[in-house]
């Protein structure tokens, strides 16, 4: 259609109003939405509810259609909304959170999940999904980690870009557009603590913060979304330098650019804006088509445009963006987009989008200790399943979309299904809350635990303890857990813990007593026979973590991916004064970055180069020979390093190059190898532009970010 002619047909108040995003409550009346209420806050006459652009979150696909329907027979311009919903790991079949999944290593499994949820959703005539979320997380303090796909740019950019591709497809009946998030740099919030402020250099955002987006952009993200934080001082939603000069100047990023809930708004809290007209005027000048939950745009943009502070065309680029996406979605053509009630009741929670839940969750699961307690024996006589989460469908975690807890398959669940010969007693024992102090339970958990072969303890957050808003001082586990887990210690020494998490844990004390500890995060609607599978061995731990576990709470941020400092730690064991370090405890993390156990093992041969200088223009090739030295088949992520010895700045002691996921049976071996070029060393110098410099590098192959024993090649 012709986007530009219906623009000049439409009036002014009808354009203002597409570039507002509300919750579908405005629209529906429920709740506390009402003409007395939020919508008279916000200004909003009854009657130009019809000329609103989009709407966010609806509650069912019912609800969707009322909209929807009642919108089209009121609007003027015949212009349809767009509905958008946060499908962030799943849409009623739900896989595992988001750093979950990216513990997978895997982007195909990526993709294919993202494939499934965008098909439920669309069927439900949902057109845009808020994702992915591609923030970097540094810091475990920081509620939306489970988001995130961890701490390294690298992985992140391969995940973004698979997610993306995996929604939007060829945007077909079953694909949905994506909205990349928070642009820019929101995982670097101080303290971990969300929506706070972000302060750092041009290099750093550059080089480890912008290139998830970057991917995302590339692979053809549709939306964008900005974040809360300041970055240099001024709001991201406002922030011409990240929207204007990088994003659309750049990276040449055409599509449609939103803000976060009430983000405009907040620019006065923030101290850059001292009301809402002078905030719509910096968002707009900043290149901010759509609002999302305020509405400074349709209460001022008309008297900015009589004031020459914003130009009418500014107003129409946004609008074209907005329609244009409404016409890649295909709502113009039909307005309930690809809505199948009838398909959807077929696809939605079917054999095989639980198969594709179930793989993500067992693929994502990181085994952190094992003293050869796992795999358990399904003829073992007895289990003692014991935990907040034991028999608990919340496991499908935050951000779960349209997922249920009644679709869930618990723990208990699982395991009955697989240890049919078995007898198996749980008991909740403690709440998951971390401010829970009831011990009431602790004792009649012993005593299952004292009659019962083998311990399993669900323990971890409490599933609303993580995502948005949910920044935590301390990530150890409540006191009451350990309460219940050092009581049980003194009656059953076979103890397994099942970790339930959002977030990295600090988590030292588990090491003491559990026999085993296996991070399952929030896996989804199949958890429970995911983590049958992996207890019972019929599945192997495969997962490596995408985010580093702190020793400690005070080392938070802490990445593997840090400088060396001018004063380097010889010895983690010792102290040192006058060191960078500690004087009372390690520099070195619990669990490192891609650090995962499996229930075989796998030896690495020393890596092989193709040639030890690397000329302008060329490529070598770094390998290494993979042997499967256990007593079964299991899957090994090899994982590339690369480390700059002298750069014209300063360079991290390792940077994630490359990985792959390898399958051997036992005494199996395989050769893997990495491509190395320029732009595989290449970094923003003292310029800001980015480029290989020449000089000597070191090559690090492993099964983890400690690997050490490097090959070495010069770049000339």
């Amino acid at each position: 259609m012709d986007i530009k002619a219906l623009i000049s047909k439409m009036s002014f108040r009808e354009k203002v109003y597409q570039l507002l995003q509300l919750t579908s409550d405005f629209f529906s009346g429920s709740g506390d939405v009402d003409l007395t209420g939020p919508i008279q806050d916000f200004k909003i006459a009854p009657e130009d509810m019809k000329l609103i652009g989009s709407v966010l979150n609806t509650r069912s696909a019912e609800d969707l259609i009322a909209i929807q329907k009642k919108y089209i027979e009121q609007n003027p311009s015949g212009i349809p909304l767009i509905f958008m919903l946060n499908v962030v790991h799943g849409y009623r079949t739900v896989y595992p959170v988001n750093l979950g999944l990216a513990c997978s290593f895997d982007t195909e499994l990526v993709f294919e999940c993202s494939k499934m949820a965008a098909k439920e959703a669309a069927l439900e005539g949902c057109s845009v999904t808020f994702g992915p979320m591609v923030d970097i997380a540094r810091d475990a303090r920081w509620g939306r980690a489970m988001e995130s796909s961890g701490e390294d740019p690298y992985l992140g950019a391969k995940i973004a870009e698979a997610t993306v591709k995996g929604f939007e497809g060829d945007m077909g009946k079953y694909n949905l557009a994506t909205c990349v998030k928070h642009f820019a740099a929101y995982g670097a919030a101080e303290a971990g603590m969300d929506y706070n402020t972000v302060d750092m250099s041009e290099r750093t955002l550059r080089e480890y913060f912008l290139p998830t987006y970057k991917a995302a952009v590339d692979a053809g993200a549709r939306t964008l979304m900005t974040a809360f934080n300041i970055v240099d001082g001024i709001p991201a939603v406002a922030n011409k330098h990240l929207l204007c000069d990088i994003l659309r100047g750049e990276w040449g990023y055409k599509g449609l650019i939103i803000s976060d809930f009430c983000a405009a708004k907040e620019l006065m809290a923030h101290g850059v804006a001292e009301d809402h007209k002078a905030a719509a005027e910096m968002v707009m000048n900043a290149g901010l088509d759509m609002e999302m939950m305020s509405v400074a745009y349709i209460n001022y943009l008309e008297e900015l445009v009589a004031e020459g502070r914003v130009s009418l065309k500014q107003i129409d680029d946004a609008v074209y963006r907005v329609l244009k996406l409404k016409e890649e979605c295909g709502l113009f053509e039909s307005p309930y987009g690809h809505l199948d009630l009838d398909e959807a009741k077929a696809v939605i929670l079917s054999e095989e989008h639980r198969a594709i839940a179930r793989r993500a969750a067992e693929e994502g699961a990181v085994l952190l200790e094992n003293d050869g307690i796992l795999p358990l024996a399904e003829s073992v006589e007895s289990i003692a399943l014991i935990g907040p989460h034991t028999d608990n469908g919340e496991i499908i975690g935050k951000w779960s979309c349209m997922g249920k807890p009644c679709d869930t398959v618990t723990v208990l669940e699982g395991m009955k299904k697989l240890y049919t010969g078995s007898r198996i007693e749980c008991a909740r024992g403690v709440f998951a809350a971390f401010d829970s102090k009831d011990e009431s339970g602790i004792a009649e958990a012993v005593k299952i635990a004292e009659r019962c072969d083998t311990v399993i303890l669900t323990l971890g957050e409490e599933p609303d303890d993580s995502g948005e808003g949910r920044s935590k001082m301390y990530i150890d586990l409540p006191d009451v857990q350990y309460k219940l887990l050092d009581e049980i210690y003194k009656v059953n020494k076979n103890i397994i813990v099942l970790l339930f998490t959002g977030r990295p844990l600090s988590v030292v004390r588990l090491r003491e007593k559990a026999r085993a500890v296996l991070c399952a995060w929030w896996p989804g609607t199949e958890g429970g026979n995911a983590i049958a599978n992996l207890i019972s061995g019929r599945v192997s731990p495969s997962g490596k973590l995408a985010m580093t576990f702190p020793y400690s709470v005070g080392q938070c941020p802490i990445y593997y991916n840090h400088y060396n400092s001018g004063r380097p730690r010889p010895d983690d064991q010792r102290r040192y004064n006058y060191k960078c370090a500690y004087i009372d405890g390690p520099n070195s993390p619990l669990y490192s970055f891609g650090y995962g156990l499996s229930y075989t093992s796998f030896s690495y041969s020393e890596v092989k180069l193709s040639d030890t200088v690397l000329k302008k223009g060329g490529k070598i090739t770094a390998s290494v020979e993979l042997t499967n030295t256990g007593n079964r088949e299991g899957t090994e992520t090899v994982q590339l390093y690369i480390r700059d010895l002298v750069g014209s700045v300063t360079r991290p002691v390792k940077e994630l190059r490359g990985f792959e996921r390898v399958t051997l049976g036992k005494d199996e071996s395989k050769v893997v190898s990495f491509d190395i070029d320029e732009e595989t060393l290449a970094f923003y110098g003292q310029d800001l532009q980015r480029r290989a410099e020449a000089g000597e590098f070191h090559i690090f192959i492993g099964g983890d970010s400690r690997v050490s024993s490097p090959a070495k090649f010069t770049l000339v």
